[in-house]
């Protein structure tokens, strides 16, 4: 190779060299990795939260800027269970990003996250009551989330499997889109579709357009449409209405309508289904059912009894886990208890059938 070749070549390779370290500096002093990792550590921290990372963030500029984050892990302060373990996430930041003017995360997606409910409800239960006097609020949430590969545990127990999650941006007077698929324990597919459009009317955050749609695999299906209005605290109303699918059971009506608290009665949800074989019509506090649930599941002393609320019930057929009952007739008349107060009792009668193997 002739020598007047051999520097060309040498000096085109050290220009290639050179404009990939200045791609890279630029990158960094453009980006400037740092200052998104601490907004984010910012924001988890003023939520009781820590976020560590198992390296620094590294960026990229094509197809758009982004961040890419190795090692997420987000626990609550002092707790050592995380509430969260990924192994990889990335910010999608626009394109004035690279001008330093904004410090703005367009997208945030997270791959094969890991997260544990009882470190969850652990760290929800240590956050300070809000006053029931807050005003309600719409938190503007520009970036869209996408979740791929995720599970949800409870300890060592796999409660849901293969998740995947993708939402829009959470803006005051715009549709906010929501849609998430999953497995359950034993591998049956679940699938979540919810879209709302929030406005915030003086002291009343109102959610417009309210529209679900929930399937498990082909045997179950459930649409419903309606709208709900928020004063604050137990000042809550939700109108919804739709129908209920089931493969082998039928088609049903089905109603939900939540009343707000005044100086008598809870918050109450009344559920209205209507159908082959079963009907049923009760008023439920949903407080009160929340504090029967969590002492149902208490791990060393669960409590067994009926929760609260008033209504009947007219199932010809309920399958729940092994069990397989028939003809269950259920009438409760006792008024529904405060969220305060104990579990109020109430009058059931069934036929349960034997179990299945």
């Amino acid at each position: 190779m002739p020598r007047w070749l051999r520097i060309t070549l040498w000096s085109v390779a050290g220009l290639v060299l050179l404009a990939l370290a200045t791609t890279v500096v630029s990158l960094y002093l453009l980006l400037q990795p740092s200052r998104f990792t601490a907004m984010l550590q910012r924001q988890a921290s003023h939520a009781g939260l820590d976020l560590n990372l198992a390296s620094p963030a590294s960026p990229t500029l094509f197809p758009r800027p982004a961040l890419e984050l190795q090692g997420l892990t987000l626990n609550a302060k002092g707790a050592g269970m995380p509430i969260l373990l990924a192994a990889r996430g990335r910010l999608q930041l626009p394109w004035r990003a690279l001008l330093g003017e904004e410090t703005v995360i367009t997208r945030l997606e997270i791959d094969s996250p890991r997260v544990d409910l009882d470190a969850l409800e652990a760290w929800l239960a240590s956050l300070p009551p809000s006053p029931e006097s807050t005003p309600p609020e719409i938190p503007r949430i520009d970036a869209g989330v996408r979740i791929t590969r995720g599970s949800l545990v409870r300890g060592n127990e796999m409660l849901l499997g293969d998740v995947s999650l993708d939402a829009g941006s959470l803006i005051p007077g715009q549709p906010f889109p929501l849609s998430i698929s999953a497995k359950d324990a034993h591998g049956e597919p679940l699938q979540l579709r919810l879209s709302a459009t929030p406005r915030l009317r003086g002291d009343t955050l109102q959610l417009d357009n309210i529209g679900v749609h929930f399937s498990q695999g082909s045997t179950l299906a459930l649409q419903l449409s309606g709208d709900a209005h928020w004063h604050g605290a137990a000042d809550a109303s939700l109108r919804l209405g739709g129908k209920l699918d089931h493969a082998e059971a039928g088609a049903y009506d089905v109603s939900l309508l939540l009343t707000p608290a005044n100086q008598v009665d809870p918050l109450l949800l009344a559920i209205k289904l209507d159908g082959p074989g079963n009907h049923a019509d009760l008023r439920l506090p949903p407080l009160a059912l929340a504090d029967w649930w969590a002492q149902l599941n208490h791990p060393q002393s669960p409590r067994l009894n009926v929760p609260p609320g008033v209504g009947t019930a007219q199932i010809e057929t309920l399958d729940v886990g092994s069990v397989h009952i028939e003809g269950l007739s259920i009438q409760a008349g006792v008024a529904p208890a405060s969220a305060s107060s104990a579990p109020a009792p109430a009058a059931g009668a069934g036929k349960p059938a034997a179990r299945k193997p």
